[in-house]
């Protein structure tokens, strides 16, 4: 790290680049001795799990930013965390979960840093005129790979919506688990656009006091712009997730009501029998039908006519 920061401060127009596939607390004391980090900074470097966020320490720019991947066989979505450091001629990149923006795992990433920061030719290195402003534009790069790929997600989650539409409606009772799997995820991605829009915000506020030069301000508007548009999906994706619930929650109840009509019928249908049979069966001596010849018969007639009634009354009221 130190001979990398020396290279870069030996001329004007040079930049280091370091790629860090799965830091270990080894790597971080050696880029915050090499480049004299501020304590808090080095403890924020070895803890993962943050949010996003911007902070900065002199001239040293540190960011928290989460990509994200849809997971099409789980049907979800990966987060990954990245802790980007900028300062003069210098920049490090982070990945606290091993991977890349794309999904590559650690042991792809072990080769050539600047092969997976070229990846399909679009991901960081891609502009030779932003490069030319310095450090800060390849963090800006990284961050409008980041907000590109919530695209994808968004494509995703918005099939497996549609998805679940057709399931609700064909009465399946598994479907309110998967809605509610599927919220938690848009309510994550969520979390992350929201918080990765206090990021932009930050920075643009910065744009005087930094004196970042216009293309580059240019730049972050318009990735501001493609966040802004991706996270009023995310809204509008669980408002409608919100509303399938509560459809699916009305579907549910109708279903329910149908079948109590039915249990209420066939009680009220066996009672009537049952009535006769229990009043039959109080065996007291003054009970003239007791020695009826045709007592019996009598009764079993009751039993099912009044059956047969309440059966037609109730198929008629579609209640069977």
């Amino acid at each position: 790290m130190a001979d990398a920061l020396k290279f870069a401060e030996a001329a004007p127009h040079r930049m280091a680049l370091s790629l860090f596939p799965a830091p270990t607390p080894q790597d971080v004391d050696e880029l915050a001795e090499a480049w004299e980090l501020h304590p808090l900074l080095l403890e924020d470097l070895l803890h993962a799990g943050q949010r996003p966020k911007l902070e900065r320490y002199g001239d040293v720019l540190f960011m928290v930013v989460r990509s994200a991947r849809y997971n099409d066989a789980a049907e979800g979505v990966d987060f990954s965390e990245f802790h980007v450091v900028v300062r003069p001629h210098a920049i490090a990149v982070l990945c606290q979960d091993q991977r890349w923006i794309d999904g590559t795992d650690e042991e792809t990433m072990s080769g050539d840093p600047s092969d997976l920061a070229d990846r399909d030719g679009r991901t960081l290195l891609d502009d030779e005129f932003l490069l030319a402003l310095g450090p800060e534009a390849v963090a800006y790069r990284l961050l409008d790979a980041i907000v590109d790929g919530y695209i994808p997600v968004l494509r995703g989650l918005a099939i497996d919506k549609e998805q679940i539409e057709r399931q609700v409606f064909s009465g399946d009772a598994a479907v309110a688990e998967r809605i509610y799997r599927l919220s938690q995820e848009v309510i994550d991605l969520q979390h992350t656009t929201t918080s990765m829009a206090d990021v932009l915000a930050d920075l643009r506020q910065g744009f005087d006091r930094q004196e970042v030069p216009e293309p580059l301000q240019a730049y972050l508007q318009d990735v501001a712009d493609h966040l802004t548009h991706a996270s009023s999906r995310v809204s509008e994706l669980r408002d409608a997730l919100s509303q399938i619930l509560g459809v699916n929650s009305t579907l549910v109840a109708q279903r329910q009501n149908e079948d109590m009509k039915k249990i209420s019928g066939w009680a009220a249908i066996l009672f009537a029998p049952t009535l006769i049979g229990a009043i039959y069966g109080m065996n007291f001596e003054n009970m003239p039908e007791l020695h009826w010849a045709l007592g019996y018969p009598a009764a079993v007639g009751a039993m099912l006519a009044l059956a047969v009634v309440l059966y037609i009354v109730f198929k008629t009221k579609k209640w069977m």
